[in-house]
C-alpha cells in the first residue's frame, strides 16, 4: 500500500496483440501484477497490430480514446504491458496527461516493495537505475508531477534527477557492493559443499506456492501471500529427510513470462542459489490453466544457469484446487502436492531422499571399545554426528556413504 494513507491508485492497463505471444494471458498477468503493487486496475483494453507504432505504441486514434477513458474513470496512471522507448513514454504522457509506466517498470516497483535484505534492496535500486538511465533526458515537466506511487518507488526523486555522471557513479558503487556480498555468499557456497551440506532450491513460477511449501517443510516463516513476487529474497532453512540426512533448503525469486533479460541479470544472485543447489523442486500451480507454460518458464531459466545436469523434479502444488485429479499430469518424477493441507509431502521428501547426490543413511551404532578405530574413521569422514561412551561400549549415531556402510552393519542397535 502506499504511503501517507493515499487512495488506492486506479490503473488503465494497456496490450499490444502482435501476435508473438498469448496478449490475453499477458494481460491477465500484468493485472495480478498491477494488484501485488497495491494499486487497483480499473479496465483493460488491448490493441491488434503488426507492431508497435513508434510514437505512442497503439497509434493515435486509440491514444485519444485512452485519454477519454482516463477522465470518465479517474484514471491515475497507465500501464503497458510492453516496454516503451523513452520517446513513446514522452508523447503518451503528452497526450494523455497520465502518468505512463511500462511492464518492466512495474515489476521493479513490485521489486522494491518486496525486497527486506540489504542485498535485494541494492539489488533493486541497481535494476532501476539501469533502466531509468537513458529516461533520464528531457524530464523536467514528467519528474515533477511523478510524486509517489506505483513505478516511483526505489532510488526516488532527488536520485534520478541527479546528473548522468552521479548516476554512474552510483550504479558502479553498487554494482562493486554486490560484487562483494557474491563473494562472501560463494564462500558460504564453498563452506557448505566442504562440510558435506546438501542444497535443495525450491523455484518455480511466481505465486504458485513455494513460500507456503518452504513454511510446511520447515517452519521457517517466510512471507507467504497469494500475490506475485510475494518472496524476493532467498532465504534458507535446513530440513531433516526421512532418511536422517540435512539438507539446505532454499526460496527463491518466482518468475514470470517475458521477465526483462536485465531484471534476471539483477537478481541473479537469487538464482544462483539454484544453480548452485544438489537438486531443484521445479514448483507449479496445478490448478492453473497455464501450468505447462509456468513450468516450461522456469525449465527454460533453468537451462540457460547450465542446471540440466541437476535433478529437477516437477512438483504440482494445489491439487487439492484441481476438481478432476486426472487432469494433472502423471509424467515420471513428478509429484502432486498440497502444501497448504500437506498432502503428498511424505512423497516429496522421499522423492528428495532417492535423488541425493550421496547415498546416505543414519545410523545407530553401539561399537565395542576394541573397534574405537571405526570411530576415528567416522569421524575424518565427517559422517559421525554423536557419541557417548557407555558400559558396554561407545554408543554414536552416524551418517554414513555407501562405502562404509558393510564396516557399521555389524554393530547397529536400536537402543
Amino acid at each position: 500500500m502506499f504511503e501517507n494513507n493515499e487512495r488506492v491508485q486506479r490503473a488503465l492497463l494497456v496490450g499490444i496483440d502482435t501476435g508473438e505471444y498469448d496478449a490475453e494471458s499477458s494481460m491477465n498477468e500484468l493485472y495480478e501484477l498491477t494488484e501485488s503493487a497495491g494499486a487497483e486496475p480499473v479496465m483493460s483494453l488491448i490493441q491488434k497490430r503488426d507492431k508497435p507504432d513508434g510514437a505512442t505504441c497503439v497509434g493515435s486514434g486509440r491514444i485519444e480514446e485512452i485519454k477519454e477513458l482516463c477522465v470518465q474513470h479517474e484514471i491515475d496512471f497507465l500501464v503497458f504491458d510492453t516496454e516503451l522507448t523513452p520517446t513513446q513514454i514522452r508523447n503518451i504522457e503528452t497526450a494523455t496527461d497520465v502518468r505512463t509506466i511500462d511492464r518492466t517498470m512495474l515489476i521493479l516497483d513490485i521489486f522494491a516493495i518486496r525486497a527486506k535484505t540489504n542485498e535485494g534492496k541494492l539489488q533493486v535500486e541497481l535494476a532501476q537505475l539501469k533502466y531509468l538511465m537513458p529516461r533520464l533526458s528531457g524530464k523536467g515537466k514528467e519528474m515533477s508531477r511523478l510524486g509517489g506511487g506505483v513505478g516511483t518507488r526505489g532510488p526516488g526523486e532527488t536520485k534520478l534527477e541527479t546528473d548522468r555522471r552521479h548516476i554512474r557513479r552510483r550504479i558502479e558503487y553498487l554494482k562493486e557492493s554486490l560484487e562483494e556480498m557474491a563473494g562472501r555468499r560463494n564462500r558460504h557456497r564453498e563452506r557448505r559443499k566442504k562440510t558435506g551440506v546438501i542444497t535443495v532450491a525450491i523455484v518455480g513460477y511466481t505465486n504458485a506456492g513455494k513460500s507456503t511449501l518452504m513454511n510446511t517443510l520447515t517452519q521457517a516463516g517466510v512471507l507467504s501471500e497469494n500475490k506475485l513476487f510475494a518472496t524476493l529474497d532467498p532465504t534458507s532453512r535446513a530440513l531433516e529427510l526421512p532418511s536422517g540426512v540435512s539438507v539446505m533448503l532454499i526460496d527463491t525469486v518466482g518468475l514470470v513470462r517475458r521477465l526483462p533479460h536485465h531484471l534476471v541479470e539483477a537478481f541473479k544472485s537469487t538464482l544462483e542459489e539454484a544453480a548452485d543447489a544438489d537438486i531443484i523442486l521445479n514448483v507449479c500451480d496445478a490448478s492453473s490453466e497455464e501450468y505447462r507454460l509456468h513450468l516450461d518458464v522456469t525449465t527454460s531459466l533453468l537451462r540457460e544457469l547450465g542446471c540440466e545436469d541437476k535433478p529437477i523434479l516437477p512438483v504440482y502444488n494445489k491439487c487439492d484446487l484441481v476438481a478432476d485429479q486426472n487432469d494433472i499430469p502423471h509424467e515420471s518424477g513428478s509429484i502432486r502436492i498440497s502444501a497448504k493441507s500437506g498432502v503428498g509431502i511424505n512423497a516429496l521428501l522421499k522423492a528428495v531422499d532417492d535423488h541425493l547426490p550421496v547415498k546416505l543413511r543414519h545410523f545407530r551404532l553401539l561399537v565395542p571399545f576394541d573397534k574405537a578405530s571405526l570411530i576415528a574413521t567416522l569421524r575424518n569422514n565427517g559422517a559421525l554426528r554423536s557419541e557417548e561412551y557407555t558400559a558396554e561400549g561407545i554408543l554414536c549415531e552416524a551418517l554414513a556413504e555407501e562405502p562404509l556402510w558393510h564396516l557399521l552393519t555389524p554393530f547397529e542397535t536400536k537402543e
